[in-house]
């Protein structure tokens, strides 16, 4: 059974920083896209940031580009998103969601599978 459990969730002030953590199980994680989503109240779900495991490369959206950072540690089958200057407009419920890489469509479509439960991210300003 696919699992993705996020934490580091938390309120900061705008400026400040936040790592999401998304524990991943039940998958090879090497075969898989991670990436993170997030959802504002009134908003739909938005691509924030996703890694190709097996390929190691990371692709961002561009409210997320040059702010945040997307990794993992694959002995842990963990990804992780360091926010950076976090603004108050990055306030929203932070999904980890995982596709197979053999999706290609899904993935380059930012289409994912597997979702988390997530986490609330809330920056005051």
């Amino acid at each position: 059974e696919v699992r993705l459990v996020e934490s580091g969730g938390g309120l900061v002030q705008a400026g400040g920083s936040l790592r999401l953590s998304c524990a991943a199980s039940g998958f090879s994680f090497e075969d898989f896209a991670i990436g993170w989503f997030r959802q504002a109240p009134g908003k739909r779900r938005e691509g924030v940031s996703y890694i190709s495991i097996g390929h190691g490369t990371t692709h961002y959206k561009a409210s997320a580009k040059g702010r945040f950072t997307i990794s993992s540690d694959n002995a842990k089958n963990t990804v992780y998103l360091q926010m950076n200057s976090l603004k108050p407009e990055d306030t929203a419920v932070y999904y980890c969601a995982a596709v197979s890489l053999r999706n290609g469509l899904g993935v380059q479509t930012w289409q994912f599978d597997y979702w988390g439960q997530g986490t609330q991210v809330t920056v005051s300003s």
